[in-house]
């Protein structure tokens, strides 16, 4: 045997379990975590890929949303990372978890999102939505951010999904934008934050636009405007914050699909296949869009997610450094 050929048997023969370990997958249910408790943003799109993925993958599969909240995400995440990497156990994680956590926090979290996850797909972006109690007396973006700039320092009070999580730091920045301060009041989940707004136990919010999208449409509070540079699809009625007058203000909010490290290739390559496919389909599409999430529409292999997640980590870490916020372990 030729020293080329026997290396080709070999690399097949190492190759050959690897393979059918992803040709046998999975043997059980999926389980999908999510860093929130139900009702919030995360928690939506798990439930939205979790009724598609079964299909796809085929061999009567199954996934299960699994709700691990906590710490904006740090309880699903340190969860994850000691989980066996043999593709039944994943996770939806977002901004504040995977960037402005590990980046806000004194000493860093005890995971480090580069190296201890496997970036399987991205599944899409959202902006954030100024969202203010039904009797606030402004009514335009104008008037809301004049109110707000204007009011007494320490006097506003807004929720949040949690310290250090995208709308802690989105209401800091805006803090930061107007030159105020405002008082910060955390729950535990998207779900909780807006049940505040409406109770009016605080007057004002930033969050994601799929946990504002269901209380705005039904009229428990009210949308002002949306971060980014442009309206949303589908809250076309919704102008920016920019046109309110806030410029240099865009805090994208995504969400990933991620397994713990050390997923064999084959493994991964299979999940992304079916995470591409089920982001692809109209249906899915529509529902997130309709839940107030973009599905991801460019480059989406393995290594597009990691690329994108290098980037979003270098990104909020100067945003974070621009705000000062910063959080105790």
């Amino acid at each position: 045997m030729t020293s080329l050929h026997r290396r080709t048997v070999l690399g097949l023969a190492g190759a050959l379990p690897a393979l059918s370990v992803a040709r046998a997958f999975p043997d059980r249910a999926i389980t999908l975590a999510t860093g929130y408790a139900p009702g919030g943003s995360t928690d939506i799109a798990s439930r939205i890929l979790a009724d598609r993925l079964p299909s796809i993958l085929g061999s009567g599969a199954r996934v299960v949303v699994e709700n691990r909240p906590g710490a904006g995400g740090i309880v699903a995440a340190e969860w994850l990372k000691r989980q066996e990497p043999d593709g039944h156990t994943l996770a939806l994680v977002e901004t504040a978890s995977h960037a402005v956590i590990p980046a806000a926090m004194t000493g860093g979290t005890r995971y480090n999102p580069l190296t201890d996850f496997t970036v399987l797909a991205i599944v899409g972006t959202s902006p954030l939505v100024l969202t203010v109690t039904n009797d606030l007396p402004a009514r335009s973006v104008q008037e809301v951010v004049a109110l707000l700039r204007q009011g007494p320092a320490d006097r506003l009070s807004y929720a949040t999904s949690g310290v250090g999580t995208m709308p802690h730091l989105a209401s800091e920045m805006l803090a930061l934008t107007l030159n105020t301060r405002f008082v910060h009041v955390p729950y535990r989940s998207g779900g909780q934050m807006m049940q505040a707004i409406f109770q009016k136990d605080c007057q004002f919010g930033m969050p994601t636009l799929p946990s504002a999208a269901g209380p705005v449409r039904d009229g428990l509070v009210r949308g002002v405007a949306v971060t980014g540079s442009r309206r949303f699809p589908s809250f076309p009625d919704l102008p920016t914050l920019e046109e309110g007058g806030v410029t240099g203000y865009d805090l994208p909010y995504w969400n990933l699909i991620v397994g713990p490290a050390g997923m064999a290739p084959a493994l991964v390559e299979r999940l992304n296949g079916a995470l591409q496919a089920a982001l692809a389909d109209p249906a899915v599409k529509a529902r997130l869009l309709t839940a107030g999430l973009e599905a991801w529409s460019g480059p989406n292999g393995p290594a597009d997610g990691r690329a994108f997640l290098e980037a979003e980590v270098i990104r909020y870490r100067r945003i974070v450094e621009r705000t000062g916020v910063r959080l105790e372990a």
